[in-house]
């Protein structure tokens, strides 16, 4: 399969993509969460699908990427979670103190700041990408300057890791979701789904989508509000459910459905796995 992602050759995006549809998995590396939302609408490059970090457990949600689902028509067909694991890499031979420069995307350097701490005579340097910083000390075989990546950069652009899961915080996760234009039939086992609705802008009416969903025994692992653009003060919400069964899930939307003005299921698929 073709799957397009946002970043470059060897980025997380990419080891997403390979944990979830496999190893053998081609990209479309595309520079913007937007180019990658159109080339699997349109099927651009012969894309198939495609791999969108949607949040993160420390930064956050990326809140541009909800509207650019809803927008899209596209359909959400699975999810993993990846642990963000960064290291230091170099041309092979160097130690750390060869290393005058260390080139990475600002949010990894600043994830890596109490290790870099400890060296005050490397210079951070801030770039576009983290991948694309060992593609660039891998190219002009930079003998001393190290660059910030996951291991599949260092794979990629023959690197070796002399500084091994640098981050500060070990729990950094982010969640990736599976994307796709004409969706697939829902699994036996789904136990998850994304759905956008909006409510009256009546006392009470969010607070009965809510209770409604509670007790019918679904799980709302996430809810997150949204402007309406042509509607000042009103909004609509993303919301993720867990469930026991798709089976569960229709039944409890039946009754969640008459509550609502507008109610719109993004995909029912499995809760994705973590790794690592």
């Amino acid at each position: 399969m073709r799957i397009a992602i946002q970043g470059f050759e060897g980025c997380f995006h990419q080891i997403a993509a390979q944990n979830y549809f496999g190893k053998q998995t081609t990209i479309e590396a595309c520079a913007s969460f937007s180019e990658l939302v159109r080339k699997v609408k349109n099927g651009e490059a012969d894309v198939d699908a495609g791999i969108m970090a949607i949040e993160n457990s420390i930064a956050g949600s990326i809140l541009p990427n909800y509207s650019l689902l809803k927008n899209s028509g596209l359909h959400i067909i699975g999810e993993l979670y990846l642990q963000i694991n960064q290291n230091l890499m170099v041309m092979p031979g160097q130690t750390i103190d060869d290393i005058r420069e260390v080139h990475s995307h600002p949010m990894a350097l600043l994830q890596c700041m109490d290790f870099l701490a400890q060296y005050p005579h490397i210079k951070l340097v801030e770039t576009e990408d983290t991948a694309l910083s060992a593609k660039h000390v891998s190219q002009k075989k930079l003998k001393s300057t190290g660059a910030i990546a996951g291991q599949l950069a260092a794979d990629i652009f023959g690197l070796e890791v002399i500084g091994r899961n640098i981050h500060t915080a070990k729990n950094n996760y982010t969640r990736f979701l599976a994307i796709s234009r004409n969706g697939v039939k829902t699994p036996a086992d789904a136990n998850k789904s994304s759905v956008y609705f909006q409510t009256s802008n009546e006392r009470g009416s969010l607070a009965r989508v809510l209770t409604m969903i509670a007790e019918e025994g679904i799980n709302l692992s996430k809810i997150q509000s949204f402007p309406i653009p042509a509607k000042e003060w009103h909004y609509y919400f993303h919301a993720d459910m867990e469930f026991d069964s798709p089976e569960h899930f229709q039944q409890a939307l039946n009754k969640i459905e008459p509550l609502t003005e507008q109610l719109t299921v993004l995909g029912i698929y499995k809760k994705g796995n973590t790794h690592t």
